[in-house]
């Protein structure tokens, strides 16, 4: 990916060598208080100069404002989280100077392919900027320049631990601890489970709500009634004659254009992130499949059992409707190659190994204008329908404000549907609204008697007007009964849960660990999950690595209480299958990568600041400390 990659290895290692040197020194430095802070020389939006490139407070602003996504931050907080962002807006910069220093470049091409990995880079152009100033609230450019920032940082973090040994000791060590493999026996305590076996009488519950009636007050409701104007309806009232559909079709032909296109299926066998030795295997899988293929075999099954592509392989491998331009070039060409019902050879792209079908093709045509007619008459009656809309919402609500009890008389009168809410509480559903928030919170500041404003709720247009204002009250039983009967069972399950697990707790203690013995007793089922690896799940349990105590004790040992998802669990390891140290081999290459990934994580943040240190020294960063320190006190007072 990157052009430092591509040539000069022995260049490579020297410049790893004196990078390597270099950083440890300034680890070292790192270590001297109060080093490198130059005060401020330049202009009060400008955080750090890198190189000769200035980090602004807009800059940074934004990646802080994206990484906390709108958290408040406590005054005497900030000083704690902002700084730490600054510092490390800085070192992607610092990070990214050093990687350009050492030679390393991210081409546009680089970019291109960063891009089209995201699960939102095949968008279209358009689709993208909107995704991308939505989401991360920057543009484009800032957007990609960000991108590039991570791209220097990832590729000085893997030279830094190319030179990195992992020993056979390490390796053989993780590949025992993945592969081995415990048989657990269990108990759990489900306080829902156990309350629902509950059958409260009327008195049990009338007393419990005498007892509790501070949990169930009722708050203010309102009755209201709506006039809604619903875009559907009122588009299929509006007349379009055909000679404006004729002449929308002539002058907009190049909207109806399909180009050629392909229905495609496929079947995925991922190889990224194998080794040369996975890959050949992967391979002569591929091979089988298509063997089978070519003998008959039914595609969709082979490809919902077989393909690794997330997006299709649930539907048989179906990708629905391909144009040019969609897939990578190998894809592409291989597709648009194939004819109807026919099967490709095995086609190798960056993402592993493909099987293609085509299904269907199709020519580039103009589509007719009987095609494309129900869409020429929504686009022309949208031009119109919500001035539509408009008109008569306004024209009930002139109406209804003269006469706000007539409601029902005035929407039939204008042909607007109308809706009757009784006892509404902010954030229930409204019927034709759903919980539209707009309308809810018109309701809520109504008074009786009171006509909103016109309300948009998605396509439709509405009114609303308060008919009746219920205060809050204390509730009665029977306003409550469902609630009460459910704290009921839910307070009354967490302590009967409660007293079991404590009499559990001492069973096991005082009979050697017997767990069916003690589940016995106090009426809980033994259940067995069978082999299961730390990186696995136990069935009924869930993630093994809530369990990891378990790989740890000797077979026999109780486990608990391990609370897990709602349930306390309460066991022993019956069994133990150590790894099969046969397959060891095959899987090396992938636990020495696990390991190096695993180092990279621990060494980043060490590699980032001294190399941040280093460059300050040297008067290749100089931070801007008199802004730093508006911005954090602009968080501060936020």
């Amino acid at each position: 990916m990157f052009d430092l990659f591509r040539s000069r290895a022995k260049a490579v290692r020297i410049l790893l060598g004196a990078m390597l040197t270099i950083v440890a020194l300034s680890m070292l430095v790192y270590l001297i208080p109060g080093a490198g802070t130059p005060t401020s020389d330049q202009g009060d939006q400008v955080i750090a100069v890198v190189g000769k490139e200035p980090v602004t407070v807009q800059q940074v602003d934004i990646q802080i404002r994206n990484q906390l996504q709108g958290a408040k931050i406590p005054p005497d907080m900030a000083d704690v989280y902002v700084p730490q962002l600054i510092d490390q807006a800085i070192s992607a910069r610092a990070m990214a100077y050093e990687a350009k220093s050492l030679g390393f470049q991210v081409s546009d091409a680089d970019l291109a392919f960063v891009i089209r990995s995201l699960q939102f880079g095949g968008l279209p152009p358009d689709q993208y900027r909107q995704y991308v100033e939505q989401q991360f609230n920057m543009t484009v450019p800032e957007f990609e320049n960000n991108l590039r920032l991570n791209s220097y940082q990832e590729a000085l973090q893997t030279v830094a631990l190319e030179g990195a040994i992992v020993t056979a000791p390490e390796v053989e060590a993780a590949y025992k601890q993945q592969n081995e493999k415990i048989k657990f026996e269990y108990v759990t305590l489900i306080p829902e489970r156990i309350g629902a076996e509950l059958k409260p009488s009327d008195a049990d519950l009338k007393a419990f709500f005498e007892s509790n009636k501070g949990f169930f007050p009722l708050p203010e409701t309102k009755d209201a009634q709506l006039i809604v104007a619903d875009q559907a309806k009122i588009g299929e009232s509006i007349p379009v004659p055909d000679s404006d559909v004729a002449n929308y079709y002539n002058s907009h032909q190049d909207q109806f254009r399909t180009p050629e296109r392909v229905h495609a299926r496929h079947i995925l066998l991922a190889t990224t992130n194998k080794s040369d030795a996975e890959k050949a295997k992967i391979k002569a899988k591929a091979e089988d499949l298509l063997k089978q293929l070519k003998g008959g075999a039914d595609f969709a099954k082979l490809a919902e059992k077989n393909s690794e592509d997330p997006g299709s392989a649930s539907k048989g491998g179906d990708l629905g409707w391909v144009v040019r331009g969609q897939m990578v070039k190998e894809f592409e060409t291989a597709t648009f190659a194939l004819k109807p019902k026919e099967i490709s050879d095995i086609i190798t792209t960056q993402y592993g190994y493909h099987i293609i079908q085509v299904l269907e093709k199709e020519s580039a045509r103009l589509r007719t204008l009987d095609e494309v007619k129900p869409e020429i008459l929504t686009a022309l009656r949208v031009q119109t329908v919500f001035d539509k809309m408009q008109a008569l919402e306004e024209q009930a609500r002139q109406e209804l404000v003269k006469n706000p009890q007539n409601a029902q008389q005035i929407a039939a009168k204008l042909g607007l549907q109308f809706v009757s809410v009784k006892n509404y509480r902010p954030g229930d559903p409204i019927a034709e609204l759903g919980t539209d928030p707009q309308t809810g919170n018109a309701i809520a500041s109504l008074k009786k008697g009171d006509v909103s404003q016109i309300i948009q709720a998605g396509t439709k247009l509405a009114l609303a007007v308060v008919t009746n204002v219920n205060p809050p009250h204390a509730a009665e039983f029977a306003e409550v009964q469902a609630q009460v009967k459910t704290r009921y069972i839910q307070q009354k399950g967490m302590a009967l849960a409660a007293e079991k697990q404590k009499k559990l707790d001492e069973l096991l203690k005082s009979n050697g660990g017997d767990l069916r013995a003690a589940a016995k007793s106090v009426g809980l089922e033994v259940k067995v999950a069978d082999f299961f690896s730390r990186d696995g799940a136990a069935e009924g349990i869930g993630p093994a690595r809530v369990l990891n105590e378990a790989f740890e004790k000797p077979n026999g040992t109780v486990i608990g209480p391990v609370a897990v998802a709602g349930q306390t669990i309460f066991g022993k390891v019956t069994d133990r299958q150590t790894a099969d140290m046969s397959k060891l081999a095959e899987q090396r290459q992938t636990i020495v990568n696990q390991i190096k990934s695993r180092r990279a994580q621990e060494v980043a943040p060490l590699l980032q600041d001294s190399i941040l240190t280093r460059l300050i020294q040297e008067g290749k960063v100089k931070k801007h400390q008199e802004v730093i320190n508006k911005l954090i006190a602009r968080y501060r007072s936020s």
